[in-house]
């Protein structure tokens, strides 16, 4: 009798340990279209990223974000970015969630929407970066680690960078889209750029080479200069 109720126990133990993973939000790029208007979230690294833009009329509207802490339907975000609001960087925001199948039902602004979990794309690349070393005229600079930073976030063919200050509520811009990463070779095509709406639809490619777990990434800005960048990767509590 006592062995039947371990085994029963342990059974229910097992069960439940598989349904509350179910229920917890996995890293991914999750999305959310309301007409032309879409509504990306990326999630990598216990980090998460929101983005509102037009890819149609070539509009950025708004991102924000921040280090993750996910719970049983509650996700909790320390905020390190917002380009609408200022006033909430250094806040802490908490949302309430429901998983659908492999999607995410998120309430936002006192409603909820189905953001869908997009197409699992797994590549080399797919991390929280930071930029740690610029060449500039011909020599390599480093960039020490500091309050004023530009992060990158890369999951499943999605990619975002991001230039802030949380020290001082600074935002200072952000681009992202679609990415490929093989053989060495890292591609992507630009659907938001807050800076200049006319780089909407470029695609840009670069060499890139992962050295001591740290991204060298080479070739031609969307200004046409020449870039070689050091990213490392974003370690967030």
């Amino acid at each position: 009798m006592k062995n039947c109720t371990l085994l029963f126990f342990l059974f229910f133990g097992i069960y439940f340990s598989k349904i509350q993973a179910q229920q917890q939000l996995h890293d991914g790029a999750y999305l959310y279209q309301d007409g032309i208007n879409k509504h990306l979230m990326l999630v990598k690294d216990h980090y998460i990223s929101f983005i509102s833009y037009d890819d149609v009329r070539k509009r950025f509207q708004h991102t924000w974000g921040g280090a993750l802490d996910k719970q049983h339907n509650l996700i909790t975000i320390a905020v390190e970015y917002n380009s609408q609001d200022s006033a909430a960087i250094g806040k802490t925001t908490q949302l309430p969630y429901r998983i659908e199948a492999d999607s995410l039902r998120l309430k936002t602004a006192n409603s909820y929407h189905l953001y869908i979990k997009q197409k699992k794309v797994p590549q080399d690349l797919d991390a929280l970066w930071r930029i740690t070393s610029r060449q500039q005229e011909g020599k390599m600079q480093d960039i020490p680690k500091a309050d004023r930073k530009t992060i990158k976030i890369l999951v499943d063919g999605y990619f975002q960078w991001v230039a802030i200050n949380p020290a001082q509520k600074g935002f200072y811009g952000t681009g992202g889209g679609d990415y490929q990463y093989n053989n060495n070779r890292y591609t992507e095509k630009i659907q938001f750029f807050s800076r200049d709406n006319n780089r909407v639809g470029q695609e840009l490619a670069f060499d890139g080479e992962i050295l001591n777990g740290a991204w060298h990434h080479k070739g031609k800005s969307s200004k046409g200069d020449d870039i070689y960048e050091i990213w490392s990767k974003e370690i967030t509590e």
